[in-house]
C-alpha cells in the first residue's frame, strides 16, 4: 500500500464507522444533509465573532456529513431525486451562511472595504452554481471553472486556521469571477456551435 492509500485508509476507517452507525440505525442522508447545515451555522457564528480556528473546526465536522450524507443514501437505497435536489439547496444556504458571517464580522469591524469583498466573493459563489444550473438546461455539461463547491469550502478552512481570511476572499471572489466567466463563454461556444441563436 503506498504512502497516501495508508493516509486515506486512516481518514476512512472512522468515516466508515460512522456511516456503518448511520446504516444500521436508519438515519435518513436527508437528516444528515441537515444536520451537517446546522453544524455550518455554528461555524458561520464562529466566523462572525472572530474565532476562525474554532470556525475551521466547525467546518471540519459540517463537511464530514456533506460526505457521509451521499454514501448513506447509496447503502440504504434511499437516493432519490429530492434528495439531490435537497442537498444542493443546503449546499447553498451553508455557503451563504458562511459568507454572512464574514460580513458581519467585518461590519462590526467598520471594515467597509471587506465588507464589500465578502459581499461581492458571496454574489459570485451563488452565480457560479446559478451559471452551471441554467447553462446545463441548455447545453449538456457546463462543468467549467476554476471554482467549484469543494475548493471553497477547503478555502475557507485554509483561511480560518491560517488566520488569513481576508486574502481567502480575494481567492474565493476572482477565480469565482473567473468561473462565472468561463462558463457563460463555453456556453456561448456551445450554442452558437449549434447554430442556436435564443
Amino acid at each position: 500500500m503506498t504512502f497516501t492509500g495508508a493516509v486515506g485508509a486512516i481518514f476512512m476507517f472512522p468515516l466508515s464507522a460512522i456511516i456503518r452507525i448511520c446504516v444500521v440505525l436508519r438515519i435518513h442522508p436527508n437528516v444528515l444533509t441537515f444536520i451537517g447545515v446546522c453544524i455550518n451555522l455554528a461555524a458561520a457564528w464562529a466566523l462572525g465573532v472572530g474565532r476562525f480556528v474554532l470556525a475551521g473546526f466547525i467546518m471540519v465536522a459540517a463537511n464530514l456529513f456533506d460526505f457521509i450524507d451521499g454514501k448513506v443514501a447509496h447503502q440504504t437505497g434511499t437516493a432519490s431525486a429530492f434528495g439531490g435536489f435537497w442537498d444542493s439547496v443546503m449546499d447553498r444556504f451553508s455557503d451563504l451562511a458562511l459568507f454572512l458571517g464574514l460580513v458581519y464580522l467585518y461590519a462590526s469591524l467598520q471594515r467597509a472595504d471587506y465588507v464589500l469583498i465578502t459581499a461581492l466573493a458571496m454574489t459570485f459563489t451563488v452565480l457560479t452554481s446559478y451559471a452551471r444550473a441554467r447553462a446545463e438546461s441548455l447545453i449538456d455539461k457546463c462543468k467549467v471553472g476554476f471554482m467549484e463547491r469543494p475548493e471553497r469550502i477547503v478555502l475557507f478552512m485554509i483561511g480560518a486556521f491560517t488566520n488569513r481570511m481576508a486574502a481567502v476572499l480575494w481567492v474565493i471572489l476572482v477565480l469565482s469571477v473567473l468561473t462565472v466567466a468561463g462558463r457563460i463563454y463555453h456556453t456561448w461556444r456551445e450554442l452558437e456551435g449549434r447554430g442556436v441563436t435564443a
